[in-house]
């Protein structure tokens, strides 16, 4: 039983909820909280393992033999048989990450209280949704759909600022006449990659309090409406 590539880059800047486990499925036994699942049509037995580090090791086993299988862990393998176990297997680790691991993609402080912050008082939670963009992550309202928030990791240069260090920067929406007067290259900026008579951005880096933020996300939230 191991870690391997696949629930690596799965797992990749996600932390365990232990809290969320048991809700899962998983049970817990001494110092390891385990997981059993079938797949393809109970073909196999996956066993999927947390220890109290937080590492997770997982284990596919074909039933009939008891033999451990890992055909599709091997790269360069193909077929359809072999895809279609990697698929299955891929997915039941995925539900796990969705269901019981917690993003740490966004390290600073702010960040992490927004993150709490609209979890408590609105239910919402980050949403990843592009491949190609692991670093960028949304919030939207439940009701409607539409997006309050976009949080992600960019050089300073991109917002105009005559410097590459790489901040953690807050995408808000704000009525256009607010934006017209709030805009100064310092604490707010137009909307980086949005419609910046609509967004603004902020560094995520202390120039703005605590209790600013929150103003701003609970007038971003109330702009997401239909």
């Amino acid at each position: 039983m191991y870690n391997n590539r696949i629930t690596k880059e799965i797992l990749k800047n996600k932390v365990v909820n232990f809290n969320k486990l048991a809700g899962f499925g998983f049970v817990k036994d001494g110092q390891e909280y385990f997981y059993k699942t079938n797949l393809m049509d109970n073909q196999f037995l996956l066993t999927v393992i947390i220890d109290m580090a937080g590492n997770l090791k997982t284990k596919v086993e074909d039933v009939a033999t008891n033999d451990e299988y890992t055909l599709f862990l091997l790269e360069g393998v193909t077929g359809a048989f072999v895809g279609k176990v990697k698929a299955e297997y891929e997915d039941v680790i995925i539900n796990i990450a969705n269901s019981c691991y917690e993003c740490e993609i966004f390290k600073t402080t702010q960040a992490k209280q927004i993150i709490e912050y609209v979890k408590t008082k609105y239910g919402d939670e980050l949403e990843f949704l592009w491949k190609d963009s692991p670093n960028t992550a949304i919030v939207r309202r439940k009701e409607t759909k539409k997006w309050y928030i976009l949080l992600f990791c960019e050089s300073k240069s991109k917002l105009g600022v005559d410097s590459h260090e790489l901040v953690e920067i807050l995408n808000l929406h704000m009525k256009t006449e607010e934006i017209e007067k709030v805009i100064d290259y310092n604490k707010y900026y137009p909307g980086y990659h949005m419609n910046k008579k609509h967004w603004v951005s902020i560094c995520l880096d202390g120039t703005l309090t605590w209790a600013e933020l929150q103003s701003r996300i609970d007038d971003s939230y109330k702009l997401a409406k239909k």
